[in-house]
C-alpha cells in the first residue's frame, strides 16, 4: 500500500523522531463533528489538537465540544445561503468556492505552516500554499476525477456569452486536475482509489494510503438472528448497486431468510424495488442508529461500484459481520477471510456468494470473529490519527 503497510499497526507517533507541524490549517465543506465527514473532520482534528500543532480548522459548522470553539472558524451564517434555492450542484460549488476564498485569505496571514484540505474545496488555497512555501495535503474523498481512464474526455464547449450566471459555481474536472498538481501529498483512501491515480501517472510518493477509522465500543457485534438475516446499510442508489442485490437475492428465493435494506430510498432504487420484490425484503429507510441493524444481521452485503473507502464496510466488520462486496468499495475485507470480494455488477457472483455464506454457518462463524479482530486491530479512530500524524510529518519533510 502507498504510504505504509497496511497490516502492521502503526507505533504511537513521537515527536523525537518526526518533523510536525507547529500550526495546521484543515478546511473543509462539512462540518465538525456529526456523522459521515463530519466524523472524519473531527477525528482528523482530534490529531492535531491533542498533538498541540492545530492552529485553525474552517468549516461550515462545529458539532462537538472537546475541541475548543476558538480552533474552529464557523461558516455557519455564510452569504452562500442567500442562493440555497437554486440546484444542488450549483448550490454547493459556490459553497466550496467560498470556503476556498476564506481559507486562500487565512494561508497568506503567514500564521500557519501546513494546510490540510478535501479535493474540490481548496484551488485558491493551494495557489496560495504554493506561492507561501506552505506544504499541502489534499484527501481524495472517492477516485481520480477521471476514475482511472486513461483516455481523456472530450474538450468541452467555449462557455457562451449568454451563460447562466449560476454556471460559475460549477466544479469543472480542470479544478479538480490542477489541485492534484498543486498538492504535496494526496491522501487516498484505498488502494483502488490508489491505482486511479497511478494509471495517470501520479507516483507512490505522492500518494498516502489513509484508510478510515471506526468506533469498535458503539459498533460492536450483538446476538444473531434465527433466519439468515442479510442487510445492506448505505443509500438505496445504483452506485452502490443496489439493483444488482435486488436481483440476486429475487433469483435465489431463500427459505428462512430475510433481506434487511437500511438507507434512504432514492428515486431510481423505487423501479427495481417493485420489479424484484419479495416479502422477505424489509426496507427499514434511512436510520441514525445504523448500528442497532448491522449488530442484528448474519452478514453484510454492499456490491458498490465506486467508493472512495466506504464507512458502513468498516461499521459491519466491527459488529462482526462477514461481508460480500467489491475492492471497489475499499480494503477493509480480505477475501475469503473476512468475507468474499465479487466483481462489480456480476448477479451471478453476488448470488453464489451469498448462497455459499447462506449454507455455510461454520464459515460465517470464522469470518464474523476475523472481521471484528481486523477492523480493532487496524481501523479504529487511535490507528486513523496515527497514521495521520505520519501523513502530516512526511508532508513537512517532502521537497517542493
Amino acid at each position: 500500500m502507498p504510504g505504509e503497510t497496511l497490516n502492521a499497526p502503526p507505533a504511537p507517533p513521537s515527536r523525537a523522531d518526526r518533523v510536525l507541524p507547529k500550526s495546521l490549517l484543515y478546511s473543509i465543506s462539512a462540518r465538525i463533528g456529526g456523522s459521515g465527514l463530519d466524523t472524519d473532520a473531527f477525528e482528523t482534528l482530534r490529531a492535531s489538537y491533542h498533538g498541540g500543532f492545530l492552529g485553525e480548522a474552517v468549516a461550515y459548522d462545529n458539532r462537538q465540544k472537546e475541541i475548543p470553539s476558538r480552533y474552529i472558524h464557523s461558516l455557519r451564517w455564510h452569504p452562500v445561503r442567500l442562493i440555497s434555492f437554486i440546484e444542488r450542484p450549483y448550490y454547493y460549488g459556490a459553497k466550496k468556492k467560498y470556503l476556498d476564498w476564506i481559507v486562500s485569505g487565512q494561508l497568506g496571514s503567514g500564521r500557519f505552516d501546513l494546510f490540510h484540505s478535501w479535493s474540490g474545496d481548496c484551488l485558491q488555497s493551494l495557489r496560495m500554499a504554493r506561492s507561501r512555501g506552505i506544504p499541502s495535503l489534499v484527501e481524495i474523498p472517492t477516485w481520480h476525477r477521471d476514475r482511472g481512464k486513461t483516455v481523456r474526455p472530450p474538450a468541452s464547449i467555449a462557455p457562451s456569452t449568454k451563460r447562466h450566471w449560476k454556471h460559475s459555481f460549477l466544479l469543472d474536472r480542470e479544478r479538480f486536475l490542477e489541485e492534484y498538481a498543486l498538492a504535496d501529498l494526496l491522501v487516498v483512501l484505498s488502494e483502488k482509489a490508489a491505482e486511479t491515480f497511478r494509471v495517470q501517472g501520479f507516483q507512490d510518493e505522492k500518494l498516502f494510503y489513509l484508510p478510515r477509522g471506526v468506533d469498535v465500543e458503539r459498533f460492536r457485534p450483538g446476538p444473531r438472528p434465527p433466519v439468515f438475516r442479510a442487510v445492506f446499510s448505505g443509500a438505496l442508489i445504483e452506485r452502490k448497486g443496489i439493483h444488482h442485490l435486488l436481483e440476486a437475492w429475487h433469483r435465489l428465493d431463500l427459505p428462512n431468510a430475510e433481506l434487511w435494506l437500511v438507507g434512504s430510498v432514492h428515486d431510481e432504487a423505487k423501479p427495481h424495488l417493485k420489479r424484484f420484490w419479495r416479502d422477505n425484503i424489509r426496507v427499514v429507510g434511512f436510520a441514525p442508529d445504523v448500528e442497532n441493524y448491522l449488530s442484528e444481521g448474519t452478514i453484510h452485503v454492499f456490491p458498490s461500484q465506486c467508493e472512495g473507502s466506504a464507512k458502513v464496510t468498516y461499521e459491519a466488520a466491527a459488529c462482526g459481520l462477514p461481508q460480500i462486496t467489491t475492492r471497489e468499495a475499499g480494503d477493509v475485507v480480505n477475501d475469503g477471510i473476512e468475507g468474499i470480494i465479487i466483481t462489480p455488477g456480476c448477479i451471478d457472483e453476488l448470488m453464489e456468494a451469498i448462497l455459499h455464506l447462506y449454507q455455510n454457518p461454520d464459515i460465517v462463524a470464522r469470518m464474523s470473529i476475523a472481521a471484528r479482530e481486523r477492523v480493532v486491530e487496524n481501523f479504529t479512530w487511535d490507528h486513523f490519527r496515527a497514521r495521520l500524524l505520519g501523513g502530516y510529518a512526511r508532508a513537512m519533510t517532502m521537497k517542493r
